[in-house]
């Protein structure tokens, strides 16, 4: 009879690993709308360029401070720490709802003592192995929820990925941002010591009634409003070290942190013509949405599932003796054997509710799946708009400090000799040093551009180029 037992209970076991039907609809397709390519001109650059998803971030910010700086983060940020710890937890929920899929083992050992008043006691010692409430997977049910599981748990991986690439932007860009800042303080200081040192010449001459008074006073404001502008940016530069140590995860070393905005931060070549856009299909956030269209997808055959009957099987063998010493003797095994279907009649419409929201939650992860095909293609369009733009911007702000230091540098001379009020020299500094502040921001903008034109892409998962 166990031959038997064990003969039905493979069988059964066959049979729910290998016959059970899928009900999944098949997979929707996404239609996202957008173009096979971005709409750009073509670039004079006619190599053919890796994909920025390809090139390691170690290879791609070529300033060593800041990778050691990307090291630590890698390291020590704590919302990546937890973007690792999530993905550790959605894998023990799919390895528990994988193991519904085969039968669960168990053994047990008992021991039963009944008590009749006027009748000596009796007990039983009984020990089984066997399985309980096992489903056969006839319908699939238990493969859609399990395979709804396993794509929670690969969208989770691609949740990890995109957490990477995130940080690694990010303290770029605030690495970055303190250099800026840093150069602008630069350069008030600097503005500060020429103001002061032309207060002081300009006071001279008040005292000789060289200058009025009213160039006394505007000398003056130049030199109140550069110290104004020192103390600003020095504020910046402590909040920009601050937040780079928030992403850095504990203090970074005075040696790793910038002194100033530098041209070959990032290195990023010119991207071929006609870049399908199909790049973005490997982007962790796209993958992700992709994932959590599958398992909602599955979650609809799981749904059609418990509408058909479900079987469960409960058996065990083991052995059953008055006494301990007799328990594994011959003539006292045990067993049992209890199929088990259930079939739905009336649940009043509760079936039917599940299947309307699985089917609404797959049109959802749908929708969402193709809305993050179009935002990650906005996202590229933008910075590959702005690639050309913010060089040619950074040219002519070039040109433009260099003309208003001419400029101030003739109209210095030309109040020194008397022929300008000093008005006119005033309004020169002010040209030169708003100039100036302004191509520190142009080139900040050019190169975090950089950054988030190689993020939007996929780039930053690999260490280092393949």
């Amino acid at each position: 009879m166990n031959k038997l037992l064990l003969s039905v209970c493979s069988a059964a076991i066959a049979l729910a690993l290998g016959g059970c039907v899928n009900l999944a609809p098949k997979l929707p397709q996404a239609q996202p709308g957008i173009p096979a390519a971005w709409p750009l001109p073509e670039t004079t650059d006619a190599a053919a360029q890796d994909r920025a998803a390809d090139i390691g971030w170690r290879e791609f910010f070529a300033d060593p401070r800041l990778v050691k700086l990307i090291e630590q983060a890698l390291q020590n940020n704590r919302d990546l720490r937890v973007a690792v710890l999530n993905v550790e937890k959605a894998r023990a929920q799919y390895r528990i709802q994988r193991a519904d899929r085969v039968p669960s083992i168990n053994g047990t050992a008992s021991l039963t003592r009944t008590g009749v008043s006027g009748s000596p006691v009796s007990q039983q010692y009984v020990a089984n192995l066997g399985t309980t409430d096992f489903e056969l997977d006839l319908f699939g049910r238990v493969h859609s929820l399990s395979t709804s599981a396993l794509e929670r748990y690969l969208a989770q991986g691609e949740a990890q990925r995109s957490a990477q690439l995130s940080l690694i932007a990010e303290v770029a860009n605030a690495y970055l941002t303190l250099a800026a800042d840093q150069e602008s303080l630069q350069v008030a200081k600097a503005t500060r010591d020429n103001q002061e040192a032309s207060f002081d010449l300009t006071r001279q001459r008040h005292a000789l009634g060289a200058a009025s008074s009213l160039d006394l006073s505007q000398a003056q404001t130049t030199v109140e409003t550069a110290r104004a502008d020192v103390a600003r940016f020095s504020g910046l530069v402590a909040q920009d070290t601050n937040a780079l140590n928030l992403l850095v995860g504990g203090q970074a070393e005075d040696t790793l942190l910038p002194k100033g905005m530098s041209d070959d931060t990032t290195m990023i070549g010119a991207l071929p013509a006609g870049l399908p856009s199909d790049v973005l299909l490997r982007r962790p956030d796209i993958l992700q949405a992709e994932h959590l269209l599958r398992a909602a997808n599955a979650d609809i055959g799981a749904a059609r599932a418990a509408f058909f009957p479900t079987i469960s099987l409960t058996g065990s063998a083991g052995t059953a003796s008055n006494e301990l010493s007799g328990l594994f003797k011959s003539g006292s095994e045990t067993w049992t054997f209890m199929p088990q279907i259930t079939l739905p009649i009336f649940q009043g419409g509760r079936l039917t509710a599940q299947l309307a929201g699985a089917k609404a939650d797959q049109q959802i992860a749908l929708a969402q799946y193709e809305k993050a095909i179009q935002s990650g293609f906005r996202e590229v369009a933008d910075a590959l708009a702005l690639t050309r733009t913010l060089d040619e911007q950074r040219a002519a702000q070039q040109a433009l400090v260099s003309a208003a230091a001419r400029a101030d540098e003739l109209s210095r001379a030309r109040y020194r000799a008397g022929r300008d009020s000093y008005l006119v020299s005033l309004d020169s500094q002010r040209a030169l040093y708003s100039a100036q502040q302004q191509l520190i921001a142009t080139r900040l903008a050019e190169q975090t551009n950089r950054v988030t034109l190689y993020k939007v892409l996929g780039g930053g998962w690999s260490e280092r180029t393949p």
